[in-house]
């Protein structure tokens, strides 16, 4: 028989043993504590990697509804058409919610300016982007990287407002820059063009769309001066 000291009577001494139910309270705190750092750990990445991530996959969304589907202001047989890659497409109207560009709705939009949309795959080789001389008008051509970092700008702020061409290539392309072209140099074969020019009234409608239409995209291959 013990005595208070754990002993017993012939002076031997027993082991004492936590009770189950303790020992039991202890497993289940350890688990519930892992539970939650990895819970805390999976939320830090998850959050991060949608972070960096989201981007791309609204880039290539975009792509895809574009190239396919066009703006909605371009039609074949009352449907949407696409813009076929390395070309452009010079919308007619300006954008609004009543206006058919629900897709160029997506990148937002304003109400003063036409809009010129095209998807660029420099691995077929450059591009050359010819702009008409603007003569004062504001127009602005950004050029957009698949993680929707624009890289380069054209337009009146930043290059003027007379005519030019400029030589649009790939990370690797390494040829002959023409004469008189400058060029701008993609940090990826996939960009996203969005030019925008100018209506400075109701009136001014038909002009801006002119010189938006001499807004063009030629291959490197096939480009002539003074084209």
């Amino acid at each position: 028989m013990l005595n208070k000291n754990g002993k017993d009577d012939s002076g031997g001494t027993f082991p004492r043993f936590a009770p189950p139910f303790v020992q039991a309270s202890g497993r289940g705190k350890s688990h519930l504590l892992t539970f939650t750092v990895a819970a805390i750990v999976m939320w830090i990445l998850g959050t991060y990697a949608y972070i960096y991530f989201s981007p791309h996959l609204f880039y290539n969304r975009l792509e895809k509804i574009i190239v396919q589907r066009g703006i909605a202001a371009t039609t074949t047989a009352g449907s949407p058409s696409g813009i076929p890659i390395n070309s452009l497409y010079a919308m007619p109207e300006l954008a609004s919610p009543a206006a058919s560009t629900s897709n160029l709705m997506l990148t937002g939009t304003n109400h003063d300016t036409l809009y010129t949309v095209g998807w660029l795959d420099l691995s077929k080789g450059p591009q050359v982007l010819h702009v008409p001389d603007m003569a004062g008008r504001y127009y602005s051509i950004e050029f957009v990287d698949p993680w929707n970092d624009v890289f380069a700008y054209v337009g009146r702020r930043t290059t003027g407002t007379h005519a030019g061409d400029y030589l649009i290539s790939a990370p690797a392309w390494q040829g002959a820059l023409p004469q008189g072209v400058k060029q701008i140099s993609s940090p990826n074969n996939a960009v996203l063009l969005i030019g925008r020019v100018l209506v400075e009234s109701d009136g001014d409608l038909a002009t801006a769309y002119g010189l938006e239409k001499q807004i063009r995209l030629t291959p490197l291959s096939q480009w002539q001066p003074a084209q």
